[in-house]
């Protein structure tokens, strides 16, 4: 059976076993098991066994555990109303404020806890119900914290920035860094349509859920409770930037980075907060333990899923195929964009990096692109996924938050925000100095 063939039933075997409700890792691991029985025999249960510990017991996936539970001790302590309640203080005032420091909360939270769901999840909690109370629509109140949430994944520090790195053995610093400009002009293009939107709604102002006069009383009396808040925030920011300064300095090692970083916001979340009790504790530890399993598994059933395609040599192939396009690299760009978004939609972030980055990273090259670009513009393409069906992890985060918001208006509020990153896109593609202006200064 030809290469191509062969791929094309591997890849209907994937999608069956997901659509069936399979788990991310579960399928890729039986598809690569039978896909390897047919092609090889029983000999390469062996080499299936050896690829699926040997890729996870590298020293640098020691950095994903280590920034889950930094962003579990984040997310389980109350930093995120305290971030949320800062933001309102500053930036409440504005128009369409309180929407505007919803996303701003996201934005720095996301650089705390490097994760669209728990970004998502914390900063909504507090933010859709006050956001409704004061008479926000519906779908800006949902899509605002939906589209926020997204950010995680690209501000640094960023767990899939770090999959990446190791995925294509590039620099995580330089990725990191790469990530910063394109990271808070998302956001500012999120807080313009959030502006925009509120004033096609016909504003925010719902004098039957909020009087002018009790918000003013409500805004006065939380003056003080909301600089207390700014105080209590500050210490975790300041593990923010000792970590991307160690990081950029060459102090330390991404490893090292993340476990002092996540000792020191499991310390201060027991010290501020005042987190002394077992149960609490646990739960970070819970969390952080549930995902970091659920990520290493999932790379390693797609090294193993690679390895299959390798070997059957389907990878070569269509990387082959790909290559002899004769057409101009932009294209070629467009066509590995549309893919990407494809795959978004039906699988999580991290899965999609694992499986694609080590196969489209030698074409990107051969095209003349930056690969330090390329993982910007692959996060940004990935994020979409998060707020689109049928997956759109953070559309169903909303859902559990603000139950009796319908899935359409949910749905309809993300959409402009999933335009705003195809815009971002298109503007990395016109500016890629927005990409590596900053980590061609800071590290040459």
């Amino acid at each position: 059976m030809d290469p191509i063939t062969l791929g094309i039933i591997v890849a209907v075997g994937l999608i069956f076993m997901m659509a069936i409700g399979t788990p991310i890792a579960f399928a890729l691991g039986g598809v690569s098991l039978l896909a390897l029985l047919y092609d090889r025999g029983l000999t390469e249960l062996t080499y299936f066994g050896e690829t699926f510990f040997d890729r996870i017991a590298e020293f640098g996936f020691v950095a994903i555990p280590m920034f889950i539970l930094m962003g579990a001790a984040v997310a389980s302590s109350p930093t995120g109303r305290d971030l949320y309640r800062s933001l309102d203080l500053w930036m409440g005032r504005l128009p369409a404020g309180l929407a505007v420091s919803n996303i701003g909360a996201c934005s720095i939270f996301a650089a705390l806890s490097g994760s669209s769901p728990a970004t998502c999840a914390a900063i909504g909690k507090m933010g859709i119900p006050e956001m409704r109370t004061r008479g926000y629509p519906d779908g800006v109140a949902a899509g605002c914290i939906a589209a926020g949430g997204t950010l995680g994944i690209l501000i640094p520090p960023s767990v899939t920035m770090i999959i990446y790195g190791i995925s294509t053995e590039t620099s995580i610093g330089r990725l990191f860094i790469a990530g910063v400009i394109p990271g808070f002009m998302l956001a500012g293009l999120f807080m313009i349509w959030t502006i925009i939107a509120c004033k096609l709604a016909g504003g925010y102002a719902n004098p039957l859920a909020v009087s002018a006069e009790k918000l003013k009383n409500t805004v006065q009396q939380n003056v003080d409770s909301n600089l207390k808040a700014v105080v209590r925030v500050l210490p975790f920011l300041g593990v923010v930037a000792g970590i991307l300064f160690a990081l950029y300095g060459g102090v330390a090692t991404p490893s090292e980075a993340a476990g002092v970083g996540a000792f020191l916001c499991l310390m201060l979340a027991i010290l501020i907060y005042r987190m002394w009790q077992i149960g609490p504790i646990k739960l970070i530890m819970r969390d952080s333990l549930r995902e970091s399993v659920m990520i290493m598994l999932v790379i390693a059933c797609a090294e193993v899923f690679a390895y299959a395609l390798s070997s059957m040599f389907i990878t070569q192939t269509v990387a082959a195929a790909i290559a002899d396009l004769e057409v101009n690299r932009w294209v070629l760009m467009g066509v590995i964009n549309v893919f990407l978004l494809v795959a978004g939609f039906f699988l999580p972030p991290v899965a999609v990096i694992v499986m694609t980055a080590p196969i489209l990273l030698p074409i990107i090259l051969a095209a003349n692109f930056d690969p330090y670009w390329f993982a910007v513009v692959l996060t940004i393409n990935l994020e979409i996924g998060l707020i689109t069906p049928p997956v759109g992890l953070n559309l169903f985060i909303i859902k559990g938050i603000a139950p009796d918001i319908s899935l359409r208006d949910i749905l309809l509020g993300s959409l402009p925000y999933a335009l705003c990153m195809v815009l971002a896109i298109l503007l990395l593609c016109l500016f890629p100095g927005l990409a590596l202006w900053l980590p061609n200064l800071i590290m040459g």
